[in-house]
This record gives C-alpha cells, structure tokens and sequence, in this order.
C-alpha cells in the first residue's frame, strides 16, 4: 500500500494551518482596522477624491462665463469708436454702436448667471465682470453728453453712484455683503435701455419716449443708492454689535 509518509502529511496538515491561521489573522487585522478606520474614512473622502474633487471645483480662468466678461472689456473701445465715428451724429454708425452696446448688455446679463449655475465662478471673474459693466456704462455715458446728447449732470450722477456703492461695499466686506436687490437688478435694466435708445439717433415721440426713460433710471439709481447706504448702515452696526457681544462673553 502506498501512502502518504506521517511527516509529509503533518506537514502538509502544518502549511495548511499556517496558512488558515495567517488568513485568519489578516482577517481579524482589516476587520479591527477597518472599524477602527470606518467612521474616520466615512467623513473623509480618499486622498485621490479630494484632488479630484479640487481639481473639478477650480474652475478655469478660460471658461464660458469669464469669455464673455473679456468679450465685453474689448467691446468698449469697439463702441466708443464707432460712436464717435463721423463727428459722432452720423445715423449708420450710431446704430452700430447701439448694436456693441447691446451686444455688451446682454452679455452681462448672461456672464454672470452661467458663473452661478455651472459653478464657474473664479476671482478673475469677480473682478472683471463688474469693471467691465462700470466700463461699458461709463463709456456710453461719458460719449453721450461729450456730444451734448446728455446732460453732464446725469452722467455725474449715474457713475457716482455706480463708483461710491462698489466702494462702500468694499467698505464694510468686513462686516458682511450686501445682497443685490431687485431695485439694483431694476435700476440696471433701465439704464441699459435708456442709454441705448439715446445712442440711437431717435427723433419724434420716440425722442420724448427715451427723456422720460432716463428720467426713471436716474430716480431709480438715486433711490436705490440710498437704499444700499441704508443696508451698509445696518450691517455695520449689526457686526459690531456681534462683536462687542462675542467679546463680552469671551470675557465672562
């Protein structure tokens, strides 16, 4: 009969244990390690998601939203030469200055919402979209009374406005924002459309239409002027109120 010799089957049986008892062991190592690590990996992602995750939230500086921004900057030197084309009074090219004008408008009015929606907001964006609405704007303004379409005042008055808010929201950035309201967003569309159907060269009713246009956009940009210094006015007070109590009770 041939069988097996008793070393070579202890043996056999021996690797077999070994290797049953280092399974085991190994098992009884993740599984300790493993509830050891479970609600550590739970809250935290794997290294190799994080840098992925960063890589997708980082949004280039060459998307959609910031194109549109750049195509606005490089529209107003475009516009203010074809506004001032001819003298400034020729019919042909005040409507292709209207035409840029528009074109910049409408733009901004997109810009910014795609930013928003598809997560494309970047720092390049947060400061170039609003110098290129203050340019664009300024530059329309500023031509429009140089040709004595519109009166200096309201031009002072729309950019004042415009410059002192950008800086009194930098003023108190430290406190908190102030939110665009809906009279912001209100005041804005009608200063577009009034500003463009001045560059237009409009005679008749339609010449009378465009004065009482204005006439509500500067009464808006006065209104909500004032209104934005009333809300910077509360939230400085409120931060500093904040403080003082954080400070108190820091103190107790």
């Amino acid at each position: 009969m041939t069988g097996v010799p008793a070393s070579a089957a202890g043996g056999s049986s021996g690797a077999q244990g070994a290797r049953s008892s280092a399974a085991a062991s190994d098992g009884a190592r993740s599984e300790v390690s493993g509830s050891a690590s479970g609600p550590e990996s739970a809250g935290r992602a794997p290294r190799g998601a994080k840098i992925a995750a960063a890589a997708v939230n980082q949004a280039s500086v060459w998307n959609v939203a910031n194109l549109l921004t750049m195509l606005r900057l490089l529209l107003v030197p475009g516009f203010v030469a074809l506004m001032l084309a001819d003298g400034g009074y020729d019919p042909a090219w005040r409507s292709l200055a209207w035409a840029a004008f528009a074109v910049a408008m409408i733009t901004d009015l997109f810009d910014g919402h795609l930013a928003r929606t598809y997560n494309l907001v970047t720092d390049f964006g947060k400061i170039a979209d609003p110098i290129a609405d203050k340019a664009i704007m300024g530059a329309a303004l500023v031509c429009l009374s140089g040709l004595g379409d519109l009166p200096w005042w309201v031009t002072a008055v729309i950019l004042g406005r415009e410059l002192g808010i950008t800086l009194l929201r930098f003023l108190v950035i430290r406190y908190g924002v102030i939110p665009a309201s809906r009279g912001g967003k209100l005041k804005t569309l009608t200063q577009g459309v009034a500003v463009g159907m001045y560059v237009l060269a409009l005679t008749g009713w339609l010449a009378t239409l465009r004065f009482w246009v204005m006439a509500a956009a500067v009464v808006l940009t006065v209104a909500t002027g004032l209104d934005y210094v009333r809300q910077a006015i509360v939230l400085r007070r409120r931060g500093i109120a904040e403080r003082a109590a954080a400070l108190e009770e820091r103190e107790a």
